[in-house]
């Protein structure tokens, strides 16, 4: 498919998917689309954020600790493998693994896919005079689909990577279901390294998802005016304000932004209306929490295999190794 083709059905991806968010009960936005190139620059200030912990807790575990995942990696042995990294963001901490499994000659080719077209062309131009030896190949779109698409590559041994914690970025049922999804697109020998945000106080997690510069508000809001932009809407983001909640029991710390006003909203130059009461809440995004035994559960229900589990200092997070028997 061509990049224009591709870029036509991203954006009426966005617009159908937008559209039924917005008249579902209740009404919510997929997260997914927070990554527009302004998206992408506050996300990066939100992971220097005082109280964004996650950030720093893998950082730690992949900085000190890629020299023992390397291994395990490469311990079933054979020809090079490639890794595949979801969502891979601007590499800054897979960077410490790929330096090591080049070290090692046991990374035969790099593919980070990400749905913002911005980060797949800065790794592109970047991160190969940061990395001298790496071959790579970014993939601009949905994960599975990407994913896909490089099987049709070769069959050598894969490693996919799915750190930052977004497996959060689903409910349980749903973070089940994908993890079943990526199963099945894996082969007997290849292997998953996924990361988890751990269930700990509830003072520690909150403020991560309400930073006192109000970076995480104006994340959220950010969409509002992506909408705006590209999909002719008229929201007036000064009507809605952000509210993040989390509940220590499940585990689940969701966004929301709330209309503070009775108001109506245009889509697609009038193609839809939406109408929002005062004090109505519009979902944006979940973070959610485990503990190890919760993870275990799902990944093993998932088809996967335990191989090892990587901590941080503070033990607040986690990179998981599974393989597929």
């Amino acid at each position: 498919m061509s990049t224009a083709a591709t870029a036509r059905k991203q954006a009426s991806s966005f617009l159908k998917d937008v559209i039924t968010g917005l008249n579902a009960s209740p009404k919510y936005l997929s997260s997914k689309y927070f990554y527009d190139a302004k998206g992408d620059a506050l996300f990066q200030q939100i992971m220097q954020c005082r109280e964004y912990y996650l950030t720093r807790c893998e950082m730690e575990i992949l900085s000190r600790q890629s020299g023992d995942m390397a291994a395990v990696l490469a311990a079933s042995g054979g020809e090079p493998f490639d890794l595949i990294e979801l969502g891979a963001g601007d590499a800054s901490k897979s960077f410490h693994l790929l330096k090591e499994l080049l070290h090692r000659g046991t990374l035969h080719r790099y593919y980070p896919i990400d749905i913002s077209a911005n980060i797949i062309a800065h790794l592109e131009h970047t991160l190969p005079a940061k990395l001298p030896g790496l071959q790579m190949e970014g993939l601009n779109g949905d994960y599975l689909e990407m994913l896909q698409q490089t099987r049709n590559y070769a069959r050598r041994k894969r490693v996919i990577m799915f750190m930052g914690a977004s497996i959060g970025n689903f409910t349980p049922p749903e973070a089940l279901q994908f993890c079943c999804k990526l199963r099945q697109q894996m082969l007997p020998g290849d292997m998953l390294i996924i990361g988890f945000d751990l269930k700990k106080h509830p003072r520690i997690i909150l403020p991560a998802y309400n930073d006192a510069q109000g970076i995480t508000r104006a994340f959220n809001l950010n969409l509002l005016h992506r909408i705006n932009r590209e999909l002719e809407a008229n929201f007036n983001a000064d009507n809605f304000d952000h509210y993040p909640v989390y509940d220590p029991q499940s585990g689940s710390c969701k966004s929301y932004l709330i209309s503070l006003t009775e108001q109506v909203v245009e889509i697609g130059g009038g193609m839809a209306t939406v109408r929002f009461k005062k004090d109505e809440p519009l979902y944006m995004e979940i973070s959610q929490k485990y503990t190890v035994e919760e993870i275990h559960q799902m990944m093993e229900s998932a088809g996967f295999s335990p191989v090892r589990q990587f901590y941080d200092s503070k033990r607040w997070f986690t990179d998981t190794v599974w393989q597929c028997l």
